[in-house]
């Protein structure tokens, strides 16, 4: 039975590798999907015209911050405790 459920397992893994295996080229840069046309895009006839948009008024600085003390609390009874410790070793 164990046998039978390995040969099963390595069938179903050696031919999702083989159906994996893509048999067609893959096409050339530039999109023309093989078919064997060159695609030219001519774009020196257009001109493009506007205006530069910019926000109006004067920059608002954000507000300071809160000044908070430390969240980080010394201990004080560090190395004792790591003496301790070694101790029980």
């Amino acid at each position: 039975m164990r046998k039978l459920v390995l040969v099963f397992t390595s069938l179903a893994l050696l031919t999702s590798i083989a159906l994996a295996d893509d048999k067609k080229p893959a096409p050339a840069a530039g999109g023309d999907k093989g078919n064997g046309k060159v695609k030219v895009y001519d774009f020196s006839g257009d001109t493009i015209e506007g205006d530069l948009v910019k926000p109006e008024g004067s920059t608002v600085d954000a507000r300071d911050f809160a000044k908070h003390s430390s969240l980080i609390r010394i201990r004080t009874t560090f190395l004792p405790e790591i003496l301790k410790s070694a101790e029980d070793l």
